[in-house]
């Protein structure tokens, strides 16, 4: 998954430089529209409150650029593209989903209580693989506190 956000950063990031050369030979364009395409459950609003290009601003690669980066530091997307079809913005995200319950199998040696008050992830909160790691870290070490060094997590 590491290898397909950093592929698709690399993607958004030669768009930018496209959109760059197109600003450049065209002075003076300017975002007429802002589309934004895979909201589910993330209001329009407030995806368009983490950009820092608006309706009206000319197109610059700096603030496309860090607009996809204000995006992607959310954790609430997957991925981002920005694409730009005319005098339109056309961005388009794939959300995180959102986890629905937790479950401890296979645990014999700690109950599930003990578990859950050592994670951080909960149900209706954003799915990240980053916490999922830490939860597992975390998990693992109470294990080896516990003098449970073979334990593994799946």
């Amino acid at each position: 998954m590491f290898l397909k956000r950093l592929i698709t950063f690399l993607v958004c990031g030669l768009l930018v430089a496209q959109a760059a050369g197109a600003a450049r030979a065209q002075e003076g364009d300017v975002v007429r529209k802002i589309v934004i395409e895979g909201s589910r459950r993330i209001e329009v609003g407030t995806i368009r409150s983490y950009l820092l290009i608006q309706e009206g601003d000319k197109f610059e690669p700096r603030r496309i650029d860090r607009s996809l980066k204000s995006l992607f530091a959310t954790g609430l997307f997957n991925d981002v593209s920005f694409k730009r079809q005319g005098n339109a913005l056309i961005i388009k995200v794939i959300e995180n989903p959102v986890i629905n319950r937790i479950a401890f199998e296979g645990n014999q040696r700690l109950n599930d209580e003990d578990l859950e008050q050592e994670i951080t992830l909960r149900p209706r909160v954003v799915f990240t693989r980053t916490k999922v790691r830490k939860d597992v870290q975390r998990i693992l070490d109470l294990y080896r506190f516990n003098g449970r060094f073979a334990a593994t997590v799946d």
